[in-house]
C-alpha cells in the first residue's frame, strides 16, 4: 500500500478490483479494513454533526411568535401559526337584536355653545298659524373644531426708571410665573405629548404647531421644550420609583433601545397604579437592581438571568413557557408527545385562572385543582428532562431548577401568571423606538423615561397627560412641587 499518513480522512485509497484484492497479502488487507474503518466512523462523525446542525437550522426557520420570544411582527409568510378556530353562530356581523347600542350622550341645552330653535309658522295642512312649543322637541347636535385656533401671546414690560433724587436706576423683577422662555407650560406639554405620546418627530412637531396651532417654532425650541419638560416632572417621577419599589407585586421586563447609535436598554417596573422606566447602558443584574432597589414583594418576570440575583419570591411567566411547550409540540417522536401533554396541562391551568379572575371559580377551588396539574407538568419536564432530545433537555432543566417560580400565582392574590402587563407597557416605547431610532445623549434619555412613567401612569389612574405635564411645567414657574403621580394623591 506504500501510503502513510496520520489522518485517515486524507488518504486517497486506490479503487481496488476482486483480482487486485485477490493478489494482496493477509497484512495489506487488513491495513486496508482497518483504514476503511477509521474513515467510516469520521465520515459518521460527520454525519452526525451535518444533521444536529440541519435540525437547528431547520428549528430556527421554523421559529415564529407562538414557539419563541420573537414578536409577531417578525413571523415569516409561511410561518404555520396555530390560531383558534372559532365556532360560527350562524349570525350576521355587528349589533345583534335587542342589543344596547352604545349611543353618544347628548350634551344638556345649558352646555351647548350655539342653539337653534325652529319652529313651523303655519300648519302644513290647512295652512293656519301655529302658535306654542314642543315640550320635547327633536335635537340635532354634532361638535366642530374652530376654523382657527391661535396661541395667545402674553408681554411684560419691564421699565426701568432713574431716580431723580440719587441717580440709581430701578427696573423691576418679573412677576412670579413669568416663563422665562419663548414659550409658556402648556406648549412645553404639548410638544413633548406630541413627541413621547403621539411619537411624532421633531420635525413634523414644528410642521403642527404652525398648521394646527398657528405657532412658530423651531426644531432646536422642541428639544428645549423637551428639556423643560423633563426637568419639570422629574421629582414625582422619582417619587414614583420609590413607590413601585415598595410594592406587594412588581412586573418587569426590558426591551433594546438605542442611545448614540449605541446598544442600550429600556426596563419597565410596573404596578397596577403606577409604572417606572428607565434607559440603561446594560441587561444585566447591576441594571436590574437600579431598577428594583430593595424591592421586597413578589417579582413576576420571564427567565433572563438578569433577575437572578433576587432570592425573593418570584413567578415565571407562563407566556413564554408556553410557547416553549409549543416548540415542543412540534418534534418528532417521544418529545413532541411530551410537549403536547404540556401543552394540555397548560390549557387547562389557564382556563380555570380566567375562571378565577372572571369570579366563577374560586380560589380555594382552584388551589386544589392545580395540585394535581402542578404534578402533572413538572413529571412531564422530568420527562423532557430525559427525552434524549439536547436542547429540550436543557429547557426543561432549567424550568425544573426554578420550578418554585412556577406557582406562585396560585396562592398570592394580585400576582399573575404571565408577565403581559409589563410587556404591554413596553409596546408604545418598543414602537417609538422604531420610529426614532433611539436618542442621542443622556439628557434625551432622561426625557424618554420619564415622560413614559407620566404617559402609562396617567393612563392607569385615568388622567390627562397634557393636563399634568402643564400643571407641572407652570408649578416649575411658580418654583413649587409638581403634582405627584402617587395614585393616593389625587
Amino acid at each position: 500500500m506504500g501510503h502513510e499518513t496520520d489522518n485517515p480522512e486524507l488518504l486517497p485509497l486506490p479503487l481496488l478490483k476482486r483480482e487486485d484484492l485477490e493478489q494482496l497479502s493477509k497484512p495489506q488487507l487488513i491495513e486496508i479494513v482497518l483504514l476503511l474503518q477509521e474513515q467510516n466512523r469520521i465520515l459518521r462523525e460527520q454525519v452526525r454533526k451535518l444533521e444536529a446542525r440541519v435540525e437547528e437550522l431547520e428549528r430556527r426557520l421554523n421559529e415564529h411568535s407562538g414557539t419563541s420570544s420573537k414578536p409577531p411582527s417578525s413571523d415569516p409568510p409561511w410561518a404555520k401559526l396555530k390560531r383558534k378556530k372559532k365556532e360560527k353562530s350562524g349570525r350576521k356581523p355587528g349589533g345583534q337584536p335587542g342589543h344596547d347600542g352604545h349611543r353618544r350622550e347628548l350634551l344638556p341645552p345649558e352646555k351647548v355653545d350655539e342653539l337653534q330653535q325652529i319652529t313651523p309658522k303655519r300648519c302644513s295642512c290647512c295652512g293656519k298659524a301655529l302658535h306654542g312649543k314642543d315640550p320635547a322637541p327633536k335635537r340635532y347636535q354634532w361638535s366642530e373644531l374652530p376654523a382657527t385656533i391661535k396661541p395667545t401671546v402674553h408681554e411684560v414690560q419691564l421699565h426701568t426708571l432713574r431716580c431723580q433724587n440719587c441717580g440709581a436706576s430701578n427696573t423691576p423683577d418679573l412677576p412670579p410665573g413669568t416663563p422665562t422662555g419663548a414659550f409658556g407650560p402648556r406648549v412645553q406639554a404639548m410638544v413633548a405629548v406630541l413627541t413621547g405620546v403621539y411619537r411624532l418627530s421633531k420635525r413634523k412637531v414644528v410642521y403642527l404647531m404652525q398648521d394646527f396651532f398657528h405657532l412658530q417654532i423651531c426644531l432646536g425650541s422642541v428639544s428645549a421644550c423637551e428639556a423643560a419638560v423633563s426637568d419639570a416632572v422629574s421629582e414625582p417621577v422619582g417619587e414614583a420609583h420609590q413607590y413601585v419599589q415598595k410594592s406587594s407585586v412588581l412586573n418587569a421586563d426590558e426591551t433594546g433601545w438605542w442611545q448614540r447609535h449605541l446598544r442600550s436598554w429600556l426596563w419597565v417596573a410596573a404596578t397596577p397604579m403606577v409604572v417606572v422606566f428607565l434607559v440603561q447602558w446594560r441587561r444585566n443584574s447591576d441594571a436590574a437592581k437600579e431598577l428594583l432597589g430593595k424591592f421586597a414583594g413578589v417579582l413576576v418576570s420571564d427567565r433572563w438571568s438578569g433577575y437572578d440575583y433576587f432570592k425573593g419570591r418570584r413567578q415565571q411567566c407562563w407566556a413564554h413557557l408556553r410557547r416553549y411547550f409549543e416548540a415542543f409540540s412540534e418534534l418528532p417522536g417521544g418529545p413532541g408527545r411530551i410537549g403536547k401533554e404540556l401543552l394540555g396541562n397548560v390549557r387547562i391551568m389557564f382556563k380555570w385562572w380566567h375562571q378565577v379572575r372572571d369570579g366563577t371559580l374560586t380560589r380555594a377551588v382552584f388551589i386544589v385543582r392545580m395540585e394535581q396539574i402542578q404534578k402533572d407538568i413538572e413529571a412531564l419536564l422530568s420527562k423532557g428532562e430525559r427525552c434524549g432530545h439536547s436542547r429540550m433537555s436543557k429547557t426543561c432543566r432549567k424550568i425544573l431548577a426554578v420550578s418554585e417560580h412556577l406557582w406562585t400565582f396560585v396562592t398570592e392574590d394580585g400576582v399573575e401568571p404571565t408577565n403581559n402587563f409589563a410587556e404591554r407597557m413596553l409596546r408604545h416605547a418598543v414602537i417609538w423606538r422604531k420610529i426614532s431610532f433611539g436618542t442621542h445623549s443622556e439628557e434625551g434619555s432622561r426625557f424618554v423615561e420619564r415622560v413614559l412613567t407620566v404617559t402609562a401612569t396617567c393612563w392607569l389612574q385615568s388622567r390627562n397627560p397634557l393636563d399634568y405635564i402643564a400643571e407641572a411645567c407652570r408649578a416649575k414657574l411658580f418654583n413649587l412641587s409638581a403634582p405627584s403621580l402617587l395614585p393616593q394623591s389625587r
